[in-house]
Order: C-alpha cells, then structure tokens, then sequence
C-alpha cells in the first residue's frame, strides 16, 4: 500500500464525488427524455442547461473533490483551510440550480425572472472563489512547484477564465452586460469557453494528475523528463494563445478562427507528447496485472486520441461546423466522463481504506485495497458505458435522433450501476468477515469522511 506522505483525508471530497454522479444521471437521463441537444439546437437553452449540468455539475465538481484529496498528495504537505471545501460546494450547486432555471426560463419553461441570471453568477462566482482559495493557498505554501502541481496551478487559471468567460455570457442573457466589447465577447467568444473549460481546466489538469495517479495506481516510475516538461510549455502555449489573444481578438470584434488553428497546433503535440508519456507508463509498471481503474483509464486515452484524430480531420475537410456536437460530446462522454469514472472507482476504494484501515494498519489484519470492490461484477457496467458513449456519437454524427436517446438510456443505466459499485465500496460491502470491521474500525460515512492520518 502507498502512503500518503503529510497529507490528510479530505473531509468533503465524497460529497463532491456524490453530488457529481448525481448531476451526471440527471443529465443522462434529460437526454434520454430529448431534452437539449439533438433534439434542439446545439445552442438551445435546454441544451446549454444540460450542458452546465455536466460540466459544472458532473465533471467540474469530480475535478475538484479530487483535487481537495490529492493537491496534499502531488506536493507532499497539508491542505489549507479545510473546512471551506463544503461552504464552496454549496454555493457551487446553489449556482447551478440558479443557472439551469434561468436557462429554463429562456426556454419558456419557467415564468421569466431577470435577476436569476445575476444570481446565479454571483453564486458560482463565489463557490470557485472559495474553492481557487484552498487549493491555491495549499499550493503557494509548496512553492516551487513540481511538475503535477504546475499543471494544476494552469488548470486553476483556466477554471478562473471559464468563470470570466461564463459570467459575461450569463450577464449577456440576463441584459446585464451592456459594454461593447463584452457584447462582442458574447457573440464571438463561446469556443474561447468551452476550450477554457474542456481543455484547459479539466483536460490539462487530468493530464497533469494523471500522470501521478497512473504511477501510484500501476506502481510505474515517475516520468519528469524532457516529455512531460514539452507537454506541459505546449499545452500552456496553446492556452496562451486560445484563451488570452483569442479573448483580445474577438473582444475587438474579430473572428477568432485563426487563433483557434493556432492554438490547436500547439495542442495537438502536448496530447501527443501526453499519449506517449501514458504508454510509457504502462509499459514501465511494477504491477503486472493491470486494475480495472486503469484498465478503463486506457480505454479513455483512446477516446481521446479519437477525438483528436476526428477534430483534425473535420477541420480539415470543412466539416468541423456540422460535427462540433458530437466531437464534444466524444471529448466530455468518452474521455474525461470515461477517465473520471474510472480514476472515481479507485480513488473512492482508495480514500475508503486509508480512512477506515489505515489508523489499524500494522496493529490487526486489514483488507487490501482491491478487497474493497469486485472487478468483475462492475467491469461490464464500464464496458456497456464506453459502447453506449461510442454508439450515441456516431448517432450524432448521423443524425439519429432516436438512437442517441437510447444510447444515453444506456449511458444512464451503466452509470447507475457503476455508482452502486461506490456505494457498496463506501459501506464495506465487498470486504469479507473478520476483516471487515476489526476492533478500531468504524463502517465509514457515505458522504464525508471522520478522521485524518
């Protein structure tokens, strides 16, 4: 078993995780339903308030439970201010249920109220601002940064952007933005978003821990060569560019399509790079038989690569316009959904262990790790996800409205079953007797966790 070195458990990273899955099945099952996109405009309120649901909901707060446990791990010290992570959660969610209702308003879903927009900026403003708080507070105190922490500090930054952007288009929907240059920002800066979003605060600091995790979880040797520090200068080069001359550019009215290309060069070689440091280390692991967390892992890099290959190829052929939608979707569904799955299926077992184990660790005998879930059972709900994933793109791809909406039934019941699996690791369910609860050990929380080591 790895240690944690001068870390301590995250109180509140469970409630993250489970508010996450939460708001994932919601958004599962509003596609199924034909709620949003295709069965609306790609930039239909529905669709935009399936669209947070997802990435603040699901994919936003997963990324930063797990931040809040493993930011202590990646500089070998405490985190800050450990108590705010729920104060920030609430806020967070208050804010996405203002948001998805000003959305529904827009649909004519919900009786018209101007002031929800402003809401609900200030809500989710305040949750990340409290959230960028502790975890740049544990980061400034273990300064100069390693390499993981340096791709968290950029994912930081970028989550910071995603706001700013996000909270000029609230403002625009609500008429509270009256400035020309943020008019011209609302019209021509949403790609500038949803790159900000999708590849800067959530793919690039998944690359960056990643690389960690995937060490730690495959027993491989740390990479910190010249491959991982050129993957980190281009992916902060392609951000650079996309985010902070893409924001000028079509601030002053200008379309921002040349800045995209450019930036898409740059990252496309830090994915590359990325690709080949992941082989490596699963080429290099101690651990010869390969966990099913990282078995799925895999399958999401190859989601990635897909959806990279096919963005280039769309861009090139022209096609990029009519198949945005389902190259998103592939890149949300199929790798970071895919890859955050799969790393919540250990990192649940993971913290579960250290919280109930390993205080009696070396004093009575003690479960391993692997003890606390069955591969087995709950590898067949990972696979029928990443093929409802695989069938519900190339639906999109073709228009097949009604297919999609059963792929995402799919989706939703294979997530649905994977939750259960952390449900059941969370009780102990899996662990057999006497080894369950040995003198010292209490059955854990569902939603939080007692004790630090």
């Amino acid at each position: 078993m790895m240690a944690m070195p001068g870390a301590t458990l995250s109180r509140w990273t469970l409630a993250y995780f489970a508010a996450a899955v939460v708001s994932l099945l919601l958004a599962e099952g509003l596609m199924a339903a034909g709620f949003g996109y295709p069965s609306a405009g790609i930039r239909a309120p529905e669709t935009l308030a399936v669209v947070h649901c997802v990435t603040i909901g699901w994919m936003s707060l997963l990324m930063l439970g797990a931040l809040f446990q493993f930011v202590p791990v990646l500089i070998a010290g405490p985190i800050h201010d450990n108590d705010l992570p729920l104060p920030a959660l609430v806020l967070i969610l208050l804010g996405l249920l203002t948001l998805i209702a000003s959305f529904l308003q827009l649909a004519g879903l919900l009786p018209p109220a101007r002031a929800t927009f402003l809401i609900a900026t200030v809500l989710l403003g305040a949750g990340f601002t409290l959230a960028l708080w502790v975890l740049g507070r544990t980061l400034a105190g273990a300064w100069p940064l390693n390499l993981p922490a340096q791709f968290v500090a950029v994912g930081l930054a970028s989550v910071a952007a995603t706001a700013a952007f996000g909270i000029i288009f609230t403002l625009g929907f609500g008429g509270w933005a009256g400035s020309p240059a943020l008019a011209r920002l609302h019209a021509l800066g949403v790609p500038l978003h949803i790159i900000a979003g999708l590849g800067g605060w959530l793919s690039f600091t998944a690359i960056g821990v990643s690389h960690r995790l995937l060490a730690m979880f495959m027993l491989s040797p740390e990479l910190e060569g010249a491959s991982v520090r050129w993957t980190f200068r281009l992916g902060c080069l392609a951000l650079a560019i996309i985010i902070g001359v893409g924001a000028v550019v079509a601030a002053a009215g200008h379309d921002p399509g040349w800045v995209l290309a450019l930036g898409g060069l740059a990252g496309l070689g830090c994915l590359g790079l990325y690709g080949r440091d992941a082989v490596q280390l699963y080429r290099k692991r101690l651990r010869p038989l390969i966990e099913l967390n990282s078995r799925m892992a895999a399958i999401a890099l190859l989601h990635l690569a897909a959806a990279a290959i096919l963005i280039t190829f769309c861009t090139l052929s022209g096609l990029l316009g009519r198949s945005v939608g389902a190259l998103v979707f592939l890149s949300c569904f199929g790798w970071l959904s895919g890859l955050g799955l799969a790393k919540l299926y250990k990192i649940v077992a993971f913290v579960t262990w250290l919280e109930c184990y390993g205080p009696v660790l070396g004093k009575t005998a003690t479960p391993r790790v692997q003890d606390l879930v069955v591969e087995p059972r709950a590898v067949k709900w990972f696979w029928l996800y990443f093929a409802a994933v695989d069938v519900a793109t190339l639906c999109l791809f073709f228009g097949l409205v009604h297919g999609f909406r059963t792929a995402a039934a799919t989706m939703c019941l294979a997530t649905a079953g994977i939750a259960l699996e952390l449900v059941r690791t969370r009780r102990l369910s899996n662990v057999k007797e006497p080894l369950r609860l040995p003198q010292g050990v209490r059955e854990p929380r569902l939603l939080f966790t007692v004790i630090a080591n």
